[in-house]
């Protein structure tokens, strides 16, 4: 008789794999509330299993239990996923923005552009590095605090000694002369395509067909990469974002928000309500909360220079009584109480642990580090995305997050040139069509996308 085939469980990628991310399972079931410390064992015991057919039964068994688990009694968050409902949930924040005159406007998508792209190099060479190891390089390198590229002729033996890291392979030589592919900054190209070929009234249908048609699944991480396969598998939007993704509040929407933020300049609600219709394709609440603040911050930037009511604005378009909007406004309280930059990073350390990947990628860690780096950052670009990438957790996301808020407010003119000089406005992607682009050409393109009253 011949074998029921199977696949070989050992060599899924931990991505495509649920049951290899049952404990990431676990604590985001937990996180969110729900009642499943008392399945601890059972979770322990599949966990235990070998990889093979009889585990990932299991493992289907334990996400339909999860799924259908209500939310605990008394638990103090109210976390919706669907639009209309975030929308009850919000507080308002009156912050007065400005318009400004065309020839600005123009400036300030092309200084986000290169600001996202600029940042996101900064931080390229050591995302996955510990901040111990970061903070040796920077130190034996003259960089510390992080104010410039790494660059490879830097690294030497001594400066390498006792890291554990390769960063003498990762760091760009200073005449790399480009932005090279990148998930963050694949998703700017992306978006713009959405935006381009679908219009201002995209649907999460629309996005899920562009991920299919226009990159492979290697190019998405993470729960992207759930979504990915799970469009494959038949499920649409919103259901391509829940079923088996335990990485459904990780931090791959926030890094999709930046294109819905440049073509709605002062209209922080507009810009947020794009920001869902991508997210709601991949995550759910507070994964979809981040890209929500993203895009409205980026939108609120177009019209004020006050840091604090950029962070607020783009808060009030997301739950109050979300994780998300707790930990930023508590940021936020951290600055205004005259907390110190150290005391403050210090904290998000102690705690977010950097060696779990759950904390290391998810939406609310990292969110508190782009809120932080903004503030202490005090507009200052170098110093800015510096701050966010020294820090640790996802650097290059972070850096490029803070980047592009800054490269709004402050407009292209503005950014060192240290930083915009060394991509030769050359930016490659995994995006087909858009193997090799001009980000100057991009920011003109992405500049025509904002509708004819807002310029």
């Amino acid at each position: 008789m011949e074998k029921i085939p199977h696949p070989d469980y050992e060599h899924i990628f931990v991505w495509e794999s649920y049951q290899k991310q049952l404990d990431v399972e676990y604590r985001q079931s937990l996180e969110e509330g729900k009642d499943v410390a008392r399945y601890k064992d059972l979770f322990d015991a599949v966990i235990a299993m070998p990889e093979n057919a009889a585990k990932e039964k299991m493992a289907d068994a334990l996400w339909e239990l999860i799924f259908s688990l209500p939310t605990k009694k008394g638990w103090r968050y109210r976390e919706p996923s669907g639009l209309a409902q975030i929308r009850k949930e919000r507080r308002p924040f009156d912050a007065a923005l400005i318009m400004p005159d065309r020839d600005v406007l123009r400036d300030k998508v092309k200084g986000a552009w290169f600001g996202r792209v600029c940042g996101c190099l900064l931080g390229k060479p050591v995302e996955g590095i510990m901040e111990e190891d970061l903070k040796k390089i920077l130190v034996r390198t003259g960089n510390y605090p992080m104010t410039r590229y790494i660059d490879r002729e830097e690294i030497t033996e001594d400066v390498k000694d006792g890291v554990n890291w390769e960063i003498d392979k990762w760091a760009y030589p200073r005449d790399y002369g480009r932005m090279p592919p990148d998930d963050d900054t694949n998703y700017m190209l992306l978006d713009y395509l959405i935006l381009s070929r679908c219009g201002r009234d995209f649907t999460p249908e629309n996005v899920a067909s562009y991920w299919l048609r226009t990159q492979v699944m290697h190019s998405y991480c993470t729960a992207e990469r759930v979504a990915y396969r799970n469009f494959v598998a038949g499920y649409r939007p919103p259901d391509s974002a829940i079923y088996k993704n335990p990485y459904r509040e990780w931090i791959g929407a926030q890094i999709r928000a930046d294109l819905f933020g440049y073509v709605n300049p002062c209209d922080p609600e507009k810009a947020a309500e794009m920001a869902w219709r991508d997210a709601c394709v991949s995550h759910v609440k507070n994964g979809i909360y981040g890209e929500m603040w993203v895009a409205a911050m980026i939108a609120a930037a177009f019209g004020t220079n006050d840091v604090e009511k950029v962070i607020l604005r783009g808060l009030a378009e997301v739950p109050e009584k979300s994780r998300l909007h707790e930990a930023v406004t508590k940021t936020v309280e951290k600055f205004k109480a005259g907390v110190s930059e150290e005391d403050c990073f210090a904290d998000i350390h102690a705690r977010w642990d950097e060696k779990n990947g759950h904390d290391w990628t998810h939406t609310v860690s990292n969110a508190e580090i782009v809120a932080a780096s903004l503030l202490y950052g005090k507009k200052d670009y170098a110093r800015s995305v510096g701050r966010a990438v020294m820090t640790g957790l996802d650097t290059d996301c972070n850096g490029a997050t803070v980047g592009s808020v800054l490269g709004v407010m402050l407009g292209y003119e503005a950014l060192p040139h240290s930083f915009t000089d060394r991509i030769c406005d050359t930016l490659e992607s995994g995006v087909r069509g858009f193997t090799r682009v001009s980000v100057s050409e991009m920011a003109q393109k992405t500049y025509e996308l904002i509708p004819e009253q807002d310029q």
